[in-house]
């Protein structure tokens, strides 16, 4: 149906006519014309054959309605809409509403047909008398009719058609008109009356009674009372100027008028309008602002992040659409129930224990953001920040930016996530056949003096390219092997980019494990071949990336993209999503994910990174700290059986990225002095990040069984012996490369052989070991010296 109303501005002349002979001879008899009109004049005949040739073919579209977010337990988070509406049945309508509407839009409904003729006489003798066509008349019916035709111009887009199907003509009322009884041939009076409930404005944004009723009142329109019901239906003659939220005077006043017309009409009894019309409005109100937007939610961030997922994601094509445009129809028109995996008391406590350690708005300028996933499924049970959503930020501590996920929800393009991406490197290491009991070549380090590496030992396509690269430690290091353990517990940077050169020297192995396991930067591109990149997380990342990334070990090598959705309702229907987890596949293998888990625990343990994080009592958990050069963003992602969360405390600003953060004051933002949330040197993983990322596990975990991490097998623990290559006769340097392009750590040691001075002569062991095991060069250092004679015995005296 267009939403166009035909142009017969020709028939205006001849209406009065028509309308004069309709109601003499009975030809609108119920809003039917009857076929006899031979005895009618030829100019009256005219208008009746035009009225017959107009369309008819009046349709309804769907209405569009508020759609619903809720929480995992059912908490309301936002209604987006175009038009808050809420459709429901006539009989979920209180009797006293409809009476009340009827009585003052057209109180013969239930009389006429589709046209009332002794009110469309009236108005039309009136609108002749003043020159104007100030409208009346219209039926209860036409006013559905209109609302409908404009409510369907605006969905298709045609603003011209929605002006048109409110003009002040009699065009547009004579197609009005014809519709009208088409209506009535379809559609019983209850119906019309549903449909009219349920579509027209009551101000003040509210579309339909039931929306208007828990907007006004705090409760349903079923239970609508004498005086609530005659404010609405009051409303409807003029929404933008009588609603009681903006205009309560003409609000009160419509009220009157809508009772008086009731008691007039014999339809309430005078002791019911006399108690009705002494109801302050004050005392009636309990107005309850629509979540529209998720500003004013609960959960702004979770809200924007769920909006922005339900636009985008693939795997709702054939839910809500391939286009944004028709998603954002469907979720903002479609009156869906959209129920999410939010957990808000999870929620509750991100966001209390983050701002316990870095205030909302705190004078360090230091941000901090978590994500806390599902290990088994990847739902997104909780996001948290420390700030203040706003649009518009006036204030320090304000923002829209969600720093918990990626831009294209909302977020920022990440965070350096620094020595968390020693995961990858610890992975691509067991992959290759590397035990958890191996170790590793490291060259010396401090915070102050780096180890140098070449392009002759970094190299490939994610090489350094003929430059150079300085690598520091947090702590002093000097050069030799380390066990897989202690170089992961204790963080040691040259021991994992030794790793990197001992597993081929091309860091894109890792890169590739890294995009495997979910790993991407915040504009949802791999991470560049960068090795200081690949290896010490150098670029940015969300913080749900790394949760993600690190679930896909804590379930045991099986990845599940991030899901905040777990259903969607449509008229009472679930539509067909996939189930929570089935979009989780197998990335790792299960026996290196549990011997990876077997190294993370390390690092909560005595003389870990993170050993001020353990769980209360003795919880088993895994995870990683990290800590970029100038300390200013910081991490700690770890993981149980049962949740896998991201901590990130840092500088959030483009413009703190080349600030050193030390000597930290952490207090209030309603505190002028002292450090009332900590005082630190400097910013490290296990200073805020690790105590932070407790706190949420502790108290999410709570009541929650304590799953213990399955056991790697012997193989993993214990490795698989592999041949040695022959480095014999090489230089010293290509025998340590060999050895350390194959897996090993090479150790010196100096013998006595034929050969001459320092030759290579072998290895030891000499055929085989397992990767990452020490094999010890064996280098000439020419022939045994001859024996000495011993002493002559001194002469006996």
């Amino acid at each position: 149906m267009s939403g166009r109303t035909t142009n017969v501005g020709g028939v205006v002349s001849l209406l009065g006519a028509f309308l004069a002979a309709a109601v003499i001879t009975g030809f609108l008899s119920a809003g039917l014309f009857l076929p006899a009109v031979g005895a009618i004049g030829g100019s009256v005949r005219t208008v009746v054959d035009l009225f017959d040739s107009l369309p008819d073919n009046f349709t309804t579209s769907p209405l569009a309605e508020q759609s619903v977010i809720l929480a995992a337990d059912g908490t309301k988070i936002a209604t987006p809409y175009d038009e808050n509406r809420v459709i429901v049945p006539l009989n979920e309508i209180a009797s006293v509403m409809r009476t009340a509407q009827v009585a003052i839009e057209d109180h013969r409904f239930y009389e006429h047909g589709g046209a009332d003729l002794q009110g469309i006489l009236r108005a039309f003798i009136s609108n002749q008398a003043t020159g104007e066509l100030t409208g009346g008349g219209s039926t209860l019916t036409q006013q559905y009719v209109k609302i409908t035709l404009q409510e369907n111009a605006l969905r298709a887009g045609d603003k011209a058609g929605a002006a048109a199907a409110t003009a002040r003509n009699y065009g547009r009322k004579i197609q009005e008109l014809k519709y009208a009884i088409q209506l009535e041939k379809t559609l019983t009076k209850d119906q019309i009356l549903e449909g009219y409930l349920n579509l027209v404005y009551y101000g003040d944004r509210a579309y339909g009674v039931e929306a208007a009723s828990q907007h006004y009142f705090g409760h349903g329109a079923k239970t609508l009372n004498l005086q609530e019901a005659a404010l609405l239906a009051g409303i409807v003659q003029n929404p933008g100027t009588s609603d009681p939220v903006n205009f309560p005077e003409k609000s009160l006043a419509r009220r009157n008028v809508v009772l008086d017309r009731m008691k007039d009409l014999g339809l309430i009894k005078d002791a019911d309008w006399k108690a009705a019309r002494a109801v302050p409005l004050a005392a009636m109100l309990k107005v309850t602002p629509a979540k529209n937007s998720c500003q004013s939610s609960d959960y702004p961030y979770f809200c924007d992040y769920v909006l922005a997922w339900l636009k985008q994601d693939p795997s709702l094509d054939a839910v809500l659409g391939r286009g944004e445009a028709q998603r954002v129809q469907a979720i903002y028109r479609g009156g869906l129930t959209i129920q999410t995996t939010l957990d808000p008391a999870m929620a509750r406590v991100a966001n209390e224990e983050i701002t316990r350690k870095v205030p909302i708005g705190n004078d360090e300028e230091i941000g901090s953001a978590a994500a806390i996933l599902d290990t088994k499924t990847g739902a997104v049970k909780a996001i948290g920040q420390n700030t203040t959503y706003s649009v518009k930020p006036a204030n320090r501590g304000e923002t829209a930016v969600n720093w918990s996920v990626d831009s294209r929800y909302g977020g920022s393009i990440g965070f350096s996530f620094g020595s968390t991406a020693k995961i990858f490197t610890l992975v691509t290491a067991l992959e290759a056949g590397w035990p958890t009991t191996s170790s590793v070549f490291a060259k010396a380090a401090s915070p102050s003096k780096g180890a140098d590496y070449t392009s002759k030992e970094i190299h490939g396509a994610c090489g350094l390219g003929g430059g150079g690269w300085n690598v520091r430690n947090d702590i002093n290091f000097p050069e030799g092997e380390i066990s897989l353990a202690e170089a992961t517990a204790k963080s040691i940077n040259t021991a994992f980019v030794g790793m990197a050169i001992q597993l081929g020297g091309d860091p894109c192995k890792i890169r590739d494990t890294g995009w495997r396991m979910g790993l991407h930067q915040g504009n949802g591109k791999e991470i560049p071949p960068y090795p200081s990149a690949i290896i010490l997380g150098t670029w940015s990342a969300s913080p749900m990336t790394m949760a993600s990334t690190y679930q896909t070990i804590a379930n045991e090598g099986v990845y599940c993209p991030p899901i905040p959705v777990m259903s969607i309702v449509k008229d009472g229907k679930a539509l067909p999503l996939p189930a929570l987890g089935s979009a989780c596949e197998k990335r790792v293998d299960p026996e290196v994910a549990r011997g990876v888990t077997s190294l993370l625990e390390g690092v909560l343990r005595n003389g870990g990174t993170a050993d001020n994080a353990g769980l209360v009592g003795g919880r088993p958990a895994a995870g990683k700290t990290g800590t970029t050069d100038n300390h200013n963003e910081t991490w700690f992602v770890g993981y149980t059986p049962q949740l896998t969360t991201a901590v990130w405390v840092g500088t959030p600003d483009d413009k703190n990225n080349a600030r050193r953060v030390t000597d930290l004051c952490m207090r209030q933002m309603t505190e002028t002095k002292g450090c009332s949330a900590g005082r630190y040197a400097a910013l490290f993983g296990m200073t805020i990040a690790a105590p932070v990322w407790k706190s949420i596990m502790d108290r999410a975990l709570e009541g929650q069984p304590k799953v213990p991490f399955i056991s790697p097998g012997t193989q993993i623990v214990n490795g698989e012996k592999v041949d040695i290559p022959d480095i014999a006769r090489r230089s010293l340097d290509d025998a340590k490369a060999l050895l350390l392009q194959s897996g090993f750590v090479p150790s010196v040691v100096k013998v006595y052989s034929n050969y001459r001075v320092g030759t290579v002569v072998g290895t030891t062991p000499k055929n085989q070991a397992t990767r990452g095991s020490v094999v010890k060069i064996l280098v000439s250092q020419g022939p045994a010296p001859a024996p000495t004679a011993p002493p002559e015995p001194a002469p006996p005296g």
